[in-house]
């Protein structure tokens, strides 16, 4: 909590390791702000905050605390200094003397608390924070104490907070300021705009109106703002106000970030291009600020990483003797047994697929080359050197071999399927189609290799096709409406067993609760037990040899010896591959279930030893946890379904007569007929950079975007100038964070929703972290002691639990509160406690009360319960009981069951329904919610005697229907706004929604980094794209900032007075 102000470091710099060197271009300076006589720049550099004069120079640090420190601030006086720093897990408020000194934390929340300003007497700090809503500003005396929220209402998301010498506070209340700045280009209702609030003379003032991103205010001694805006070139640049006119003062082609005032108003400071810069506002001039830092280059630095558990996929030689495979993105070799092991690839790339070719020798993979997945070959004992077969601008994946390795087959880029010569290595286009460059099925070989199975997509939905290789035909097997994916070939190759939830369409919601099936491909008998009798009657003849026996010589020992050894060897004949047969006619009623018929199954492989054929897939019928399962199919027995291993994802190989199972990260010796897994320890340790993971991992993400954005025009962005751009700064990444910011920088440039690159690594874990033990009360605001009353189905409002509004919270635990610290103080711990015992004070007594801690996210869903409560309360007391009200936080599964139980208990009994989706965040069930609004009732039926009633049960459509939306609308509910307009199922009251719209998925990375791809976009029914154009409402009410403020809310008044007046 408290540490001494480390000394400058820079006279230092001949004592640092030969990989920390003095740098005067400075990247990735962040954060800056200014001293109140703009003598002095402070920054966040490498995770420490750093000064330097202002006309450049050499830079001191001023702190080095575990973790990162972020967003320092100088006080008007010039006396102290508040940052932000997560050494504890999370950011909390510090503050320390600018001159030196101890550092003291301010804040304990478990909430991201993050510095915005200063108050002009310098005696309190504003942060924005997360701990009770989404966010929200909140200010903190510089000498301590419990923070104070400044702003009530759920909704109100303030933040960035600049105080005015009047008074006034500057703010900005939405996602696009926030957590989404990077993004450029956004146009919407969403967008961020200049406000203020003044709190002594309660008077509100917005600023600008502009369409576009107006924010990151900054305010000097005399009033003068400064703010960043696109308006001028889509790009951020330096505006103020002039005679009340907003106007530019800059006008950079690459946007500027966080600029910040100097208090005596004559310079301002801001990022750009990952270097500091300052813009003098008396003579108008720019000028980039040289900086000396001493920078620590540890990406460079060897890391150690171990196989063991750690190996994501692998290959057998056919001879059985070794295995290949892949563990953190390289390729390794070893023994069948595991116990001799060599690192074979050590390119820096990533690679991802391994198979042995038939010399067991050569192993060919898939490997990244300036991100995109080519084909690689290299000699199992790593001594040659890598060859280089294809160098496409796709990515080349699902690579499968024939049993005699003399072809592969594979997908490359969203349409092409593609056939391998392995002789020599040349590969032909078999088929173009819908594959998808994401979520596709690997393609194979039938078994006698006349066919390649494969599926495709036709309405978003998986159909199983085959193709004829000689003949060049393409037959679609299944053709329905719904998936069929994942197709394996029986080894007879008379069936195809898959995955499908046969009735059900995979999207928008998953394949949730599919089996595995097994599809004849012509119309076979079963076997008869009479033939199987016959067979025991039948002779078998002996296996023909055209070996002669060697001719013995019997004045040569040895000779005779060797003959005894060659004895006559008998090659069997192998068996000939079944012809193929296909017939198509009704080949949807040949269809039947393999496995279990409850729970959920996917994935398919299937082998045949003797009469019997194993079908391996993963499932959760067991429990509900994932597990590794099989069904052995015998004919004149039943089908038999057992457990092979724990966890669903899962590889099997087969080399001759061994099997091996790759599970959990882990590779082991299977016996088929035993279904007895033995584990093969591959302990290895082997050694990577980070520097070389963060360059790969850029350009692979650079090139899923290219690959699978769902615009081919990338919202009139140029794409390839973007990653130019952006990788020159690659040389200059520090560490992981500097890389979040460079890549979701760059991904920012597409203007799009859905979009983010995700990174944590173990460099970056704290020894030490801290978690909030909420109990449920809310403090009053003003008196951090004082009990203003309990938030609704929170652990305090139990029965039985005696805390009374008023009274005064004396002890935690037996320890004494002392109300100039924190109240989250005493309840930070490392983890949530099994209970409580606080100590209030009421009427002059001790209160002794025990609560089951609950932690920091659970208080603020009880916080947004409460608000819908009230709006069921205000439906109702406004309606006089005749509205049904429904509200859903998000599009998902869990809120879906919410609108389903609300319309249950309300449709029957209310004449009208309004469905709130303002806030929504999205999701995947818009047709479920749109199909239960859109039903009627189409006939009647009754008991004798009873009362007619109607069918089907639930008829909203018929009723009066408003749906509420806002600027905060998103995703899938702008699909149900957009869906609920076509269907002219009621009214839409609101405000335009967010135009955040793309559907998406996720992509991982070498390291378990991820990043999202949106790459299904989103129209309406005439063509409009959502993304870019958002639902607008019928009837435009819009809740402001002083409505929230108020609590207020005029678009539920409005919806509930609509209805109303129809109902008359």
């Amino acid at each position: 909590m408290i540490k001494s102000l480390l000394k400058s470091l820079a006279t230092l710099a001949f004592l640092l390791p030969i990989y920390s060197l003095a740098y005067s271009q400075t990247y990735f300076a962040a954060y800056p702000a200014l001293t109140p006589d703009a003598q002095t720049i402070v920054f966040s550099y490498d995770g420490d905050i750093w000064k330097v004069p202002v006309k450049g120079g050499v830079a001191s640090r001023v702190t080095a605390m575990q973790g990162e420190e972020i967003n320092p601030k100088i006080s008007p006086d010039g006396k102290w200094m508040a940052f932000s720093s997560n050494q504890f897990g999370n950011y909390d408020v510090y503050v320390m003397p600018l001159t030196g000194g101890d550092i003291k934390q301010l804040t304990f929340n478990d909430a991201a608390d993050e510095v915005d300003n200063w108050s002009w007497d310098s005696k309190t700090i504003y942060f924005t924070s997360g701990r009770y809503n989404s966010f929200s500003s909140y200010k903190v005396s510089v000498n301590g104490g419990t923070a104070v929220r400044l702003f009530d209402n759920y909704f109100n998301t303030t933040h960035h907070i600049a105080e005015s010498p009047n008074g006034e506070l500057f703010f900005n209340d939405t996602w696009e300021s926030y957590r989404f700045a990077n993004r450029k280009h956004y146009k919407g209702a969403y967008n961020p705009d200049i406000q203020s609030y003044n709190p002594k003379s309660k008077s509100y003032k917005r600023y600008t109106d502009y369409i576009g991103k107006d924010f990151w205010t900054s305010v000097d001694q005399k009033g003068n703002i400064f703010f960043v805006s696109d308006e001028g070139n889509e790009e951020y640049n330096l505006y103020t106000f002039i005679g009340g006119k907003k106007t530019s003062l800059t006008n950079f082609d690459t946007s500027i970030k966080r600029p910040f005032v100097s208090a005596n108003g004559t310079t301002v400071v801001f990022e750009k291009d990952y270097q500091l810069y300052t813009y003098d506002v008396a003579s108008k001039k720019t000028e980039k600020i040289n900086i000396s830092t001493s920078r620590n280059q540890v990406l460079s630095k060897e890391q150690e990483y171990d196989v063991r558990g750690n190996i994501s996929v692998f290959d057998v030689s056919t001879d059985g003797k070794k295995m290949a495979f892949i563990s953190r993105g390289d390729v390794f070799v070893s023994d069948a047994d595991g116990k001799f092991i060599r690192k074979i690839t050590n390119s820096g790339e990533r690679a991802l697929e391994c198979k042995w070719l038939a010399d067991n020798k050569t192993i060919l993979f898939s490997q990244t080359a300036n991100g995109y997945q080519n084909w690689f070959t290299i000699t199992g004992d790593g001594k040659g050197s890598i060859k280089q077969l294809t160098k496409e601008k796709a990515n080349v994946r699902d690579i499968t071999l024939n049993k005699t390795k003399t072809m592969a087959v594979y997908l490359s880029g969203r349409n092409e399927l593609k056939l391998m010569d392995l002789k020599t290595f040349d590969a032909k286009t078999l088929v173009t189609d819908e594959f998808w460059a994401i979520q596709s099925s690997a393609p194979s070989f039938s078994p006698n290799d006349e066919y390649v199975l494969f599926t495709v997509y036709r309405n978003f939905e998986q159909d199983i096709m085959v193709h004829h290789i000689k003949n060049n035909k393409t037959i679609n097997l299944t053709n329905t409406g719904v998936t069929e994916t994942g197709p394996a070939w029986s080894p007879d190759g008379k069936y195809i067993f898959f995955t499908s939830a046969r009735t059900k369409p995979s999207y928008p919601t998953g394949m949730s609760n599919a089996h595995i099936y097994r599809m004849a491909l012509n119309d076979y008998d079963e076997p008869y037990r009479s033939d199987k009798f016959d067979d025991l009657f039948k002779e078998s003849k002996p296996a023909p040899t055209d070996v002669k026996p060697a001719p013995e010589n019997k004045n040569d020992k040895k000779a005779k010896t060797d003959t005894a050894k060659k004895k006559t060897e008998v090659k069997p004949t192998p068996k000939p591959a079944n012809v193929i047969s296909i017939n198509t006619q009704d080949i949807l009623d040949r269809i039947e279930l393999v496995g279990p018929s409850f729970g959920g199954q996917y994935g398919t492989d299937a082998y045949a030893k003797g009469d019997k054929t194993y079908v391996f897939y993963s499932s959760n019928h067991e429990g509900g946890a994932p597990g590794l399962y099989r069904t052995a199919i015998e004919p004149f027995e039943a089908n038999k379904t057992e457990k092979v291993a724990d966890g669903g994802d899962y590889s099997i190989i087969s080399a001759g007569d061994k099997f091996f199972v790759l599970s959990r990260g882990v590779i082991n010796k299977y016996n088929l007929e035993g279904n007895k897994l033995d584990r093969v320890d591959h302990g290895y340790k082997f050694t990577r950079n980070l520097n070389a993971e963060f360059n790969q991992m850029f350009y692979e993400t650079w090139v899923g975007l290219d690959e699978n954005f769902y615009d081919e025009k990338f919202h009139g962005v140029d794409w390839d100038k973007m990653r130019t751009r952006y990788a020159a700064y690659l040389p200059y990444v520090n560490n992981r964070s500097d890389l979040r910011i460079l890549l979701n920088d760059m991904l920012g440039e597409l203007n799009s929703s859905h979009m983010g690159f995700n990174s944590s690594g173990a460099e970056e874990r704290k020894n030490l972290t801290y978690i909030t033990n909420e109990t449920g009360i809310i403090f009053d605001n003003e008196n951090p002691l004082k009990v203003e009353r309990i938030a609704a189905k929170s652990n305090a409002a139990h029965t039985g639990t005696n805390i009374l509004a008023g009274d005064i919270l004396t002890e935690v635990n037996g320890v004494k509160v002392d109300e100039k610290i924190d109240r989250d103080y005493y309840f930070s711990k490392p983890s949530l406690d099994k209970e409580i015992t606080l100590t209030f004070k009421r009427n002059g007594k001790d209160v002794y009360v025990n609560v089951h801690p609950e932690s920091s996210g659970t208080l603020r869903g009880n916080l947004y319960d409460e608000w819908i409560s009230q709006n069921h309360k205000n439906v109702d007391k406004w309606s006089n009981n005749r509205i049904a009200y429904s509200y859903m936080k998000n599009m998902g599964g869990g809120e879906l069951e919410t609108f389903l139980l609300d319309m249950v208990a309300q449709e029957e009994n209310k004449e009208a329904i309004i469905l709130d989706l303002r806030y929504n965040t999205g999701g995947n069930v818009h047709d479920d919610v749109l199909k239960f609004l859109s039903q009627r009732p189409y006939l009647q039926w009754k008991y004798r005697g009873g009362k007619m009633a109607p069918q089907s049960n639930f008829g909203p459509a018929v009723k009066p229907i408003v749906l509420l939306i806002n600027e905060q609308s998103l995703s899938d509910a702008e699909m149900t706004a957009a869906g609920f307009k076509q269907l002219k199922l009621g009214k839409i009251i609101g405000t335009e929604t967010y135009r955040w719209i793309i559907f998406t998925s996720a992509k991982g990375l070498v390291d378990g980094s991820s990043y999202r791809l949106p790459s299904w976009g989103c129209y309406t029914m005439d063509g409009k794209n959502i993304e870019k154009e958002g639902v607008k409402p019928d009837i435009f009410v819009k809740n402001t900032f002083e409505d929230r403020l108020a609590n207020k809310d005029p678009q539920l008044e409005k919806a509930v007075a609509e209805i109303l007046k129809d109902l008359k």
